[in-house]
C-alpha cells in the first residue's frame, strides 16, 4: 500500500466499522454465506491496513509491540505534544 498515515487509519477506521456492522448482522443470520464472506473480505482489508500502518507508524495496539529489549508502544510525540 502507498498510503500516508491518514489514509491508512481512514482505512483501518472504515473497515473496522464495516467489521463491526457485519458481526451484527452475523449474530442474527449466521448462515448468510454473502454476508460471511464479505466478514473475511473487510476483516482482510482491516489487517492489511493495519500491517501497512504498523510497517511504516510503529503499533496500533499495545499488544503488536514487537521489541524484546526496548518497550516500543510511544518513541514519537503524543498527538497533545503535536505528534500524530
Amino acid at each position: 500500500m502507498n498510503m500516508n498515515r491518514d489514509q491508512l487509519m481512514d482505512m483501518i477506521n472504515q473497515a473496522s466499522f464495516a467489521m463491526d456492522d457485519v458481526l451484527l448482522y452475523l449474530d442474527t443470520h449466521p448462515c448468510d454465506q454473502a454476508a460471511l464472506n464479505y466478514y473475511h473480505s473487510v476483516a482482510n482489508a482491516r489487517l492489511n491496513a493495519m500491517n501497512a500502518y504498523q510497517a511504516s507508524y510503529g503499533p496500533l495496539l499495545v499488544d503488536q509491540v514487537k521489541s524484546d529489549n526496548y518497550w516500543t508502544w510511544v518513541t514519537g510525540k503524543w498527538p497533545w505534544e503535536g505528534g500524530n
